[in-house]
């Protein structure tokens, strides 16, 4: 999209502030210039652009099959790799980033993943980081184009298969921000990840990321808000919320609770990372409203609470306020490893809490984390603060080693000799795989001796013409290497077939049941089946081209001396 090429929308749908700067182009699509802060929640502009482009399934949001692995979902307090940031609405928001990637980068010796639309930006982004006291050696830059800050909402939302690191992408709940829609498939690319897009019956799930809390327990939180967005008024469609639950148990392995949301009002984003962070296993920081005591939002948190204790968490509390139109939240906070960056403030009202806030939030650590307060006034009346402009990327569970998961085939199938069969596969690594290796087993995986494919790039599938095999005893192994030399491998669960079952006595060829059941007929039959190619033929099982070869005689008649069970 070209921004010089855009007109700028009639004065009854100008934005107030800096968001004025939207414009929409000739072909109807909205632009967000760099450096204009776009806030959290839907300007006027876009609320138009809705109601004439409404959220609907397809485009490349369709969803994808579910995963097939053993999944985790990582909780913000699990180990990571770092944070993922998109350099974006302009010099002062850009110095709350710095803020906060300089202690992580430093103090945490985390990465910080950046984003920048150009290379300029990236050049700028740099001296700014720089400047403020990062460790660049830990700061990683990637050209993107982005729309707006808060990729918490849109960024990539990580799970484990296996011990790799995969995507879990919903459809972004604000339909005139494309870039950032489109940010996870690239973040994917990026980082050689799997990517999943969940959804139910074709139309994938409508979602805000900030709307979203999780444990490492299986356990999951979001609002309400979720409901109504995947069930707008007026539309002949329907996703219920128990399918919206199913939908993350399916795609994350999370049993996911909804609470009411706050007020529009109050909050307008209606997300859950305003008023509630989960710190720890069974511990939770909750917000309390000390000057609205019996409103909607003190009694929502409080009946949250209240849950919350009901399942065996420690709760602990910090105030919230609701200041001309401004939601002050302490909970919308940064984990990363042993970093926590809480908001702070200079109102009156809120920044008089400032200690207070961080005191309390720092007695629900564990030991070893620390917390660090970066003053938000300055983004909080975009209707978010620090935890709305990261998201998370968890730790490469095998550390400098390469992740594989082998995903098939990997145990029960049937196989036939000669066609075409995918082995697939999704890896990880610190710093990018270099190659893989596919191997075959025909003993049950106690030998690997035939190989398959060496040293191929790692596209994640291999197609392999099953060769003239009759086995029911065959796994795959894959190893993956990085550009280290480190490897790893993952082979198939349990056996599959190739070619059927093998008889219950090889050398009656012809299967005859009269006796004597083993005779020359046997010895026509084998020859027949040799010469037309059949994999029955293989005898001794060999891998290694030709498999069918005089050795598979000399086994017949092996078989054949040794007579029948």
């Amino acid at each position: 999209m070209n921004r010089r090429h855009a007109l700028v929308l009639t004065a009854g749908l100008a934005l107030a502030g800096s968001a004025s700067a939207q414009v929409l182009s000739r072909d109807g699509v909205i632009v967000y210039p760099q450096g204009s802060p776009v806030p959290r929640y839907l300007t006027p502009l876009e609320r138009w652009y809705w109601q004439r482009h409404p959220i609907s399934a397809g485009g490349p949001d369709v969803p994808t099959p579910v995963p097939t692995g053993p999944l985790h979902c990582v909780a913000e307090y699990e180990p990571m790799e770092g944070i993922i940031i998109g350099w974006e609405g302009g010099a002062t928001l850009n110095q709350i980033q710095a803020a906060m990637a300089m202690r992580i980068t430093t103090t945490g010796n985390s990465k910080v993943y950046v984003s920048c639309d150009t290379a300029a930006i990236q050049s700028s982004a740099q001296a700014t980081l720089a400047n403020a006291g990062c460790n660049m050696a830990n700061v990683v830059f990637l050209n993107r184009t982005l729309d707006s800050i808060w990729l918490r909402d849109y960024g990539p939302r990580y799970c484990y298969e296996g011990d790799c690191r995969v995507i879990i992408d919903h459809k972004y709940n604000r339909p005139s921000r494309l870039n950032d829609n489109a940010f996870p498939a690239g973040f994917a690319a990026f980082k050689k990840h799997a990517l999943y897009e969940l959804g139910w019956q074709g139309r994938t799930l409508i979602h805000g990321g900030g709307n979203f809390h999780l444990d490492a327990l299986g356990f999951g939180y979001a609002t309400r808000l979720i409901t109504n967005e995947n069930n707008p008024p007026a539309t002949t469609y329907s996703y219920p919320e128990a399918e919206i639950r199913n939908t993350w148990q399916a795609y994350q392995n999370l049993d996911v609770h909804i609470f009411d949301p706050f007020p529009t009002s109050v909050d307008a984003t209606q997300h859950i990372d305003m008023w509630m962070q989960i710190v720890d296993t069974n511990k939770v920081v909750i917000s309390d409203w000390p000057n609205n005591a019996g409103s909607t939002q003190d009694v929502i948190c409080d009946n949250a609470a209240t849950f919350m204790q009901s399942r065996g968490y420690t709760v602990y509390r910090v105030p919230a306020y609701s200041i001309g139109g401004t939601h002050y939240t302490f909970t919308n906070m940064v984990m990363c490893n042993n970093v926590v960056i809480v908001p702070s403030y200079t109102n009156a009202t809120a920044g008089a809490q400032n200690a207070t806030a961080a005191a309390t939030i720092q007695s629900a650590l564990p030991p070893g984390k620390t917390v660090y307060q970066v003053d938000c006034q300055n983004i909080i009346g975009l209707a978010g603060a620090v935890h709305c402009i990261v998201q998370h990327l968890p730790a490469n569970k095998n550390g400098t080693r390469p992740g594989i998961y082998l995903r098939s085939p990997n145990g029960g199938e049937t196989l036939t000799p000669a066609q075409l069969q995918e082995v697939s596969w999704i890896s990880d690594d610190d710093v990018g795989t270099q190659s893989v290796d596919v191997l075959l087993s025909v003993d049950g995986g106690a030998t690997y001796p035939a190989s398959l494919a060496a040293a191929i790039n790692d596209t994640g599938a291999y197609y392999w013409t099953i060769p003239a095999l009759q086995t029911a005893s065959a796994r795959i192994r894959v190893v993956v290497r990085d550009a280290q030399g480190n490897t790893s491998t993952d082979e198939s669960d349990a056996n599959f077939t190739i070619g059927g079952p093998l008889p219950a006595c090889y050398a009656n060829c012809d299967g005859s049941t009269a006796a004597p059941a083993l005779n020359v007929n046997d010895f026509a039959c084998f020859q027949n089946r040799f010469a037309a190619g059949d994999p029955r033929a293989n005898c001794d099982q060999s891998t290694t081209a030709p498999v069918l070869n005089v050795n598979d005689f000399v086994c017949f008649l092996n078989a054949f001396a040794a007579g029948c069970p």
